[in-house]
């Protein structure tokens, strides 16, 4: 395995193995077999043979050790150990109750304790002056309640290697939003919270329209007040323009793509808002690396034309504008890779443990992967593409368009 020193330095301090005393009792290499035969074994409950286990546990471990694919850190970090909670990304629901809303809250630490992160939408929060009959008082709103959050995490280290992080979402016509929108303006603030305002369709055609739009309380389900959109929106963008917060998230668009829609509306991402999930979902990432599948010797016509057209990768503007590109690319390795990386994805769900009940119970129900790639400028490097040229552009999409 060819690492370079900075991998090493970050492999000793994160990942590999240690004993009670901090002693480091396993090489980079037998980490790499923790989680190939961790992969591997949940192929036992469908194949039910030792010689398909073996076999998976040498293509995983290819995988793997080869540089080829890498999983989310919580999967290095917990594959094979007492702590078997291998995904990332989870969200959580808020709801507009204290004891609710402090179940979030024991939930989160849970996670940030076994190494994931959290996305929550806190649009169902009454906002700030709300009456609580309950107890003849107020509500503090949702970025009060945000700070509670952000200081479990700051608590929590995790996964006992790095602290937490989350992302918090509040819908575009919640009375707070405001406030939402400079809850940051303090670098200092809420410091373990990205934050997204929730966008929906008819408030961007609002915008569009140069109209105001109403404000909806929350609990109940009224309007509370107006606001044009243009001048919601310029907030937005100036803030964002400032420090990067916030970033907005289009909720009709999110749910469009919602794979599971009897299951739930989806308003939450994970923290990095790539990966949009409903309520106790979690979802499992990887990356496939991208340089390792540079080749030296060009393909032929005919092996072009076999690896690409079944894919629909192969235009003919792709024929015209990557007519050497293309061949530099070992496309059979690729596809071999991503059925690797998609089974070691799927797998690694059987084996995990979560952090809460309800958390396992959707995880297995609708068995989310995320699978991505890395090393795209080094493949251009490599290829001799400018990053910001129509090529690199063209590249990036029969190469997207190739792997999904």
């Amino acid at each position: 395995m060819s690492l370079t020193p900075e991998a090493i330095t970050i492999l000793e301090s994160r990942y590999l193995l240690k004993d009670k005393e901090g002693n480091i009792i396993e090489t980079p290499e037998q980490m790499c077999l923790r989680l190939a035969r961790e992969a591997a074994r949940a192929g036992v409950r469908y194949e039910g043979t030792r010689d398909a286990e073996d076999e998976r546990i040498r293509l995983f471990y290819w995988l793997l050790v080869d540089g080829l694919f890498s999983p989310n850190s919580p999967t290095w970090m917990n594959a094979g150990t007492a702590n078997s909670q291998n995904a990332a990304c989870f969200v959580l629901p808020v709801e507009d109750s204290l004891p609710q809303i402090f179940d979030a809250v024991r939930g989160a630490a849970l996670i940030h304790q076994s190494g994931g992160g959290t996305g929550f939408d806190f649009s169902s929060l009454r906002p700030k002056g709300d009456v609580v009959r309950s107890t003849g008082g107020v509500a503090s709103g949702p970025v009060s309640f945000m700070s509670v959050f952000n200081a479990a995490t700051e608590t929590i280290k995790q996964g006992g290697k790095r602290r937490g992080a989350n992302i918090g979402i509040l819908r575009v016509d919640h009375p707070d939003i405001e406030s939402f929108i400079t809850c940051k303006e303090d670098n200092a603030a809420l410091s373990n919270f990205n934050i997204s305002v929730g966008i929906t369709d008819s408030f961007m055609q609002a915008v569009e329209d140069d109209a105001d739009y109403e404000l909806i309380n929350p609990r109940s389900k009224q309007a509370s007040g107006v606001r044009r959109a243009r001048d919601i929106f310029t907030k937005i963008v100036n803030h964002a323009w400032r420090n990067g917060e916030p970033g907005v998230v289009f909720l009709d668009r999110m749910q469009e793509s919602n794979p599971t829609p009897a299951l739930g509306h989806i308003t939450a991402t994970n923290p990095c808002g790539e990966q949009p999930l409903l309520p106790y979902e979690a979802c499992h990432l990887g990356s496939v690396s991208l340089q390792r599948m540079y080749r030296e010797e060009p393909l032929s016509d005919d092996q072009l034309l076999q690896e690409l057209s079944p894919s629909g990768s192969f235009t003919e503007v792709c024929r015209n504008v990557l007519a050497a590109e293309i061949r530099r690319i070992d496309w059979a390795l690729l596809r071999t890779v991503v059925h690797g990386a998609v089974d070691f994805l799927d797998s690694i769900i059987d084996v995990s443990e979560y952090p809460l009940p309800e958390i396992g119970q959707m995880v297995r129900r609708t068995r989310k992967i995320g699978l991505g790639f890395m090393g795209l400028a080094d493949l251009f490097i490599l290829l001799g593409v400018a990053f910001a040229s129509e090529k690199a552009e063209l590249l990036s999409e029969v190469v997207s368009r190739f792997i999904t």
